[in-house]
């Protein structure tokens, strides 16, 4: 790290010199390891030109961002707040964790799925806990949540049951701007408004609140953090080990585990059954087989498209 002599234009790495008292013994070009003019140095300026933008309003500050900062000697910047995100789960069955369950309950695990996701976003998550499928209540539940934070998440309650009370509730008291997806899983997914909230109804079956998540929402949430480099997501192809069933009609999501064959070509394989309700088939992953609309059934050594879960962040 020292300033080089004004005359030198060369750096000799110290364990090819031996040294005698004050004198240093440098070898010949070869032993010395030397093959090009101005070798072992750094020159002013090479990381960044004078009058160059370090970084552009939007960017993530990450730990190689970090590192930068310090090395300008900047220890303060403005950033965008901590997007402020509150959800609650919908229905009567739902039951959190150290509850009792009685006949038909289930625990709820997608307030968990979902606290996950926003966490690793950078959001500051509010989770208000499970809301009964009664209007007064849901009521109430919104009227909160749209005063406290920027985003309103909810999961169930947005296909056409009898008690499916959310999109009653939206054209209440804010809008909705979009419901309904052609996608497997995740088609009763709804977008709106809601004060001055912004509203996503994610469906109630576990793998369909993971998948609406990263296909819809998770960019919407980094565009309203203020991020301006948020590119599509990652895909490539690879050669599906076992065939798959797909009707079609609806883009399908298909979750998978993708790995490098012996001779160094991409294989994928989807986790076993693929029921909306399958969380294993989630836990078991790490990417989505993506298949087109006009897609049929594919036969094994089919080359698919494969989008990794987290190679978009």
């Amino acid at each position: 790290g020292a300033v080089m002599p004004p005359e030198a234009d060369t750096c000799v790495m110290q364990e090819v010199v031996t040294r005698a008292g004050d004198v240093a013994n440098i070898p010949s070009a070869p032993e010395a390891k030397i093959k090009f003019k101005g070798q072992n140095t750094r020159d002013r300026g090479e990381d960044i030109k004078a009058g160059a933008v370090v970084f552009k309003k939007g960017r993530l500050i990450r730990a190689a961002e970090l590192g930068l900062l310090a090395s300008l000697g900047i220890n303060e910047l403005s950033v965008y707040r901590k997007l402020r995100v509150a959800f609650f789960s919908t229905g009567d069955e739902l039951k959190s964790i150290g509850q009792p369950l009685g006949v038909g309950d289930i625990y709820d695990s997608n307030r968990y799925t979902l606290f996950g996701m926003l966490h690793r976003l950078g959001c500051e998550v509010m989770d208000m806990g499970v809301v009964v499928d009664e209007p007064a209540a849901l009521e109430a539940a919104f009227a909160a949540a749209s005063s406290a934070a920027d985003v309103v998440m909810t999961s169930g309650g947005v296909s056409v049951g009898e008690a499916d009370f959310i999109r009653v509730m939206l054209d209440k008291m804010g809008e909705v701007l979009f419901w309904k997806i052609a996608m497997k899983p995740g088609r009763p997914l709804a977008y709106g408004k809601i004060g001055g909230a912004h509203f996503f109804g994610l469906p109630g079956n576990p793998v369909s609140v993971m998948v609406t998540f990263y296909q819809f929402v998770q960019d919407a949430l980094k565009t309203l953090q203020g991020r301006t480099d948020i590119a599509p997501p990652i895909m490539f192809k690879a050669k599906l080990i076992t065939p798959i069933k797909k009707a079609p009609g609806r883009t399908e999501f298909q979750r998978a585990t993708v790995s490098t064959s012996a001779d160094g070509s991409l294989a994928v394989a989807v986790t076993g059954d693929q029921g909306s309700g399958i969380l294993t088939s989630m836990a078991a992953a790490n990417c989505f087989i993506v298949l087109p609309t006009a897609t049929g059934n594919c036969d094994a050594g089919t080359l698919v498209d494969v989008q990794l879960f987290e190679g978009t962040i």
